[in-house]
Protein backbone atom coordinates (compact mmCIF):
# COMPACT_ATOMS: atom_id res chain seq x y z
CA UNK A 1 0.00 0.00 0.00
CA UNK A 2 1.05 2.93 -1.28
CA UNK A 3 0.24 6.47 0.82
CA UNK A 4 0.68 10.30 0.25
CA UNK A 5 2.91 9.95 2.94
CA UNK A 6 5.15 8.28 0.67
CA UNK A 7 5.17 10.94 -2.19
CA UNK A 8 8.52 11.92 -1.82
CA UNK A 9 9.51 7.99 -2.42
CA UNK A 10 12.45 7.99 -5.84
CA UNK A 11 12.45 11.93 -5.54
CA UNK A 12 9.31 12.27 -6.93
CA UNK A 13 7.94 16.52 -6.01
CA UNK A 14 4.57 16.03 -4.72
CA UNK A 15 1.53 17.75 -6.21
CA UNK A 16 -0.64 20.59 -4.87
CA UNK A 17 -3.30 17.95 -4.21
CA UNK A 18 -0.82 16.02 -2.70
CA UNK A 19 0.27 18.17 -0.14
CA UNK A 20 -3.22 19.88 0.20
CA UNK A 21 -4.23 16.59 1.83
CA UNK A 22 -1.79 15.93 3.63
CA UNK A 23 -2.22 19.21 5.51
CA UNK A 24 -5.80 18.77 5.82
CA UNK A 25 -4.93 14.97 7.57
CA UNK A 26 -2.18 17.14 9.70
CA UNK A 27 -4.54 19.04 11.21
CA UNK A 28 -7.42 16.64 11.81
CA UNK A 29 -5.03 14.70 13.63
CA UNK A 30 -3.65 17.35 15.57
CA UNK A 31 -6.99 19.22 16.40
CA UNK A 32 -9.04 15.23 17.74
CA UNK A 33 -5.95 14.89 20.02
CA UNK A 34 -5.90 18.20 21.65
CA UNK A 35 -9.29 17.97 22.44
CA UNK A 36 -8.98 14.51 23.47
CA UNK A 37 -6.39 15.96 25.70
CA UNK A 38 -8.49 18.96 26.88
CA UNK A 39 -11.27 17.58 27.60
CA UNK A 40 -10.49 14.30 29.12
CA UNK A 41 -7.91 15.71 31.39
CA UNK A 42 -10.92 18.16 32.55
CA UNK A 43 -13.20 15.03 33.26
CA UNK A 44 -9.57 13.73 34.97
CA UNK A 45 -9.24 16.23 36.88
CA UNK A 46 -12.91 17.27 37.68
CA UNK A 47 -13.06 20.11 36.49
CA UNK A 48 -15.70 19.57 33.92
CA UNK A 49 -18.41 16.45 35.21
CA UNK A 50 -20.59 15.31 32.51
CA UNK A 51 -24.46 14.91 33.67
CA UNK A 52 -24.08 11.57 32.28
CA UNK A 53 -22.59 8.07 33.26
CA UNK A 54 -18.16 8.50 32.78
CA UNK A 55 -16.06 5.30 32.36
CA UNK A 56 -12.78 6.07 33.61
CA UNK A 57 -10.60 3.44 31.49
CA UNK A 58 -12.58 5.21 28.83
CA UNK A 59 -11.27 8.88 29.59
CA UNK A 60 -7.89 7.21 30.48
CA UNK A 61 -7.91 6.08 26.59
CA UNK A 62 -9.10 8.65 25.15
CA UNK A 63 -6.21 11.19 26.84
CA UNK A 64 -3.60 8.73 26.01
CA UNK A 65 -4.85 7.99 22.37
CA UNK A 66 -5.16 12.04 21.84
CA UNK A 67 -1.29 12.61 23.16
CA UNK A 68 -0.57 9.74 20.03
CA UNK A 69 -2.68 11.36 17.64
CA UNK A 70 -0.77 14.44 18.46
CA UNK A 71 2.83 12.31 17.39
CA UNK A 72 0.83 11.18 14.70
CA UNK A 73 0.13 14.62 13.17
CA UNK A 74 3.70 15.47 13.83
CA UNK A 75 5.01 12.34 12.32
CA UNK A 76 3.06 13.27 8.94
CA UNK A 77 4.22 16.97 8.93
CA UNK A 78 7.75 15.50 9.16
CA UNK A 79 6.98 12.75 6.16
CA UNK A 80 7.66 10.02 8.84
CA UNK A 81 6.71 6.56 7.39
CA UNK A 82 5.94 5.49 10.52
CA UNK A 83 2.76 7.68 10.16
CA UNK A 84 0.66 5.31 8.15
CA UNK A 85 1.17 2.44 10.57
CA UNK A 86 -0.24 5.19 13.47
CA UNK A 87 -3.04 5.97 11.91
CA UNK A 88 -4.10 2.40 11.29
CA UNK A 89 -3.33 1.64 14.95
CA UNK A 90 -5.47 4.40 15.58
CA UNK A 91 -8.63 3.83 13.76
CA UNK A 92 -8.13 0.07 14.53
CA UNK A 93 -7.91 0.77 18.18
CA UNK A 94 -11.17 3.07 17.67
CA UNK A 95 -12.97 0.81 15.99
CA UNK A 96 -12.42 -1.76 18.47
CA UNK A 97 -13.38 0.36 21.11
CA UNK A 98 -16.15 1.46 20.17
CA UNK A 99 -17.50 -1.78 19.16
CA UNK A 100 -17.35 -2.83 22.60
CA UNK A 101 -18.99 0.05 23.63
CA UNK A 102 -21.66 -0.65 21.70
CA UNK A 103 -22.31 -4.20 21.82
CA UNK A 104 -21.42 -5.16 25.02
CA UNK A 105 -21.28 -2.23 27.56
CA UNK A 106 -24.04 -1.51 29.95
CA UNK A 107 -22.56 0.87 31.58
CA UNK A 108 -21.34 3.39 27.99
CA UNK A 109 -23.50 6.49 27.90
CA UNK A 110 -24.82 7.30 24.56
CA UNK A 111 -22.90 10.48 24.25
CA UNK A 112 -19.64 7.95 25.06
CA UNK A 113 -20.83 6.12 22.08
CA UNK A 114 -21.26 9.42 20.00
CA UNK A 115 -18.08 10.58 20.82
CA UNK A 116 -16.50 7.62 19.71
CA UNK A 117 -18.07 7.12 16.39
CA UNK A 118 -17.05 10.56 15.88
CA UNK A 119 -13.40 9.87 16.57
CA UNK A 120 -13.62 6.67 13.48
CA UNK A 121 -15.26 9.03 11.42
CA UNK A 122 -12.21 11.31 11.84
CA UNK A 123 -9.45 9.19 11.42
CA UNK A 124 -11.33 7.36 8.28
CA UNK A 125 -11.09 10.39 6.79
CA UNK A 126 -7.51 10.70 7.93
CA UNK A 127 -6.38 7.31 6.79
CA UNK A 128 -8.20 8.28 3.06
CA UNK A 129 -6.72 11.74 2.58
CA UNK A 130 -3.21 9.89 3.14
CA UNK A 131 -4.18 7.11 0.71
CA UNK A 132 -2.93 6.77 -2.42
CA UNK A 133 -3.80 4.06 -4.86
CA UNK A 134 -1.23 2.27 -6.35
CA UNK A 135 -0.44 3.27 -10.45
CA UNK A 136 1.44 1.75 -12.61
CA UNK A 137 4.24 3.96 -12.00
CA UNK A 138 5.06 3.21 -8.48
CA UNK A 139 4.63 -0.48 -10.00
CA UNK A 140 8.56 -2.67 -10.60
Amino acid sequence: MTTSLDSNKNNKIPTSKEVFRIVIAELLALIIGIMSVISGSLVLLNYKVPNYNILNWLVVYNVILGFISIIAAILMWKKNKSARRLISIILILHVLVLAYLYFFSNEAALESIKAMGFRVSIWIVILLLTYKKLTNNHLN
